[in-house]
């Protein structure tokens, strides 16, 4: 029976120190390429008044001094945590409603388990055109149900008056993204001891009791995590608003991303459009990290 020598064995000894580094290397090269580059190249042209091409002229601080002072990026801004709040908000009451319902030993539970995912397996574009297409003024379904109805005289323009275009964009980004906290959370309840529910009510805590004092406290950590990874992912919605509204009409539905989108791809505002993106990018890491300081365990 052969014996490998110590020079063998100290380079299969090292190698095998080294196989660890090589089965993350993959993703963490993707990570490097796709997410880190894109931020410090985005942070690089913040300084630049740039066309990306043959012109790249030094403008230091200048568009983080200009951000803070346009009217345009502050309305946006306004707008955005407005969007974000009432979106948010709307994810986590019919997360807990339906997390509840389905928790509960009703019929067809994986049935309706099924249909209340689907929102969220729909890719952004396909919900943005669905709902366009059910609000569209002349041929949108919703006019011509409301219309059958009696309930109105004329159709109703729901993406093109200021007073219903931001009302329905909230309400279809909580309509596709509620899912999400949905399973969450009732990933989380089913997780909890039916013994902590029972001594409760044994002790003469009602409904609303059990819920505050053993569903909430044992989904905390579940919680904490769903509600900044929720909020981040709202704060920075594109895709269905500009889909739906790109904007409009006026500024109604202007939120920073959108904002930022029109400044470097319709205005070729590129290194304005990064020292806003760099603005979103640090609000977006500060809004983990204050909900992490308010909801973290004792």
């Amino acid at each position: 029976m052969s014996t490998l020598s110590p020079a063998v064995l100290k380079r299969k000894k090292r190698l095998s120190k080294l196989t660890p580094y090589g089965f993350v290397a993959p993703a963490t090269i993707t990570m490097l390429l796709l997410v880190v580059y894109p931020i410090l190249y985005g942070f690089y042209i913040s300084f630049f008044d740039t066309n990306l091409v043959n012109k790249w002229k030094w403008v230091g601080l200048t568009y983080y001094g200009k951000a803070f002072t346009d009217a345009s990026f502050t309305h946006s801004l306004w707008m955005t945590v407005i969007f974000t709040t009432f979106v948010v908000l709307g994810h986590f009451l019919l997360g807990f409603v339906f997390a509840n319902i389905l928790n509960k030993p009703i019929r067809f539970k994986t049935f309706f388990r099924g249909v209340l995912i689907i929102p969220w397996l729909f890719p952004d574009v396909v919900v943005a055109y669905l709902f366009k297409w059910i609000l569209n003024t002349q041929s949108g379904i919703l006019n011509a149900l409301l219309m059958h109805l009696g309930l109105i005289q004329e159709p109703i323009g729901w993406l093109t008056q200021s007073a219903t275009a931001f009302p329905c964009v909230i309400f279809v980004s909580i309509w596709k993204g509620f899912p999400l906290v949905m399973i969450q959370i009732l990933a989380g309840i089913q997780t909890i001891n039916t013994d902590m529910y029972e001594a409760a009510s044994i002790d003469g805590a009602n409904g609303w009791q059990q819920f505050r004092y053993v569903t909430l406290p044992a989904l905390k950590p579940i919680l904490t995590t769903v509600l900044i990874l929720d909020t981040v992912w709202v704060f920075k919605q594109f895709t269905l608003i500009w889909l739906t509204t790109a904007g409009g009409p006026g500024s109604t539905t202007m939120v920073s991303a959108v904002e930022i989108y029109k400044n470097a791809f319709n205005y070729f505002k590129y290194g304005y459009a990064s020292a806003q993106s760099v603005f979103i990018l640090v609000i977006c890491y500060l809004i983990g990290v204050v909900f992490r300081r308010l909801l973290k365990d004792d």
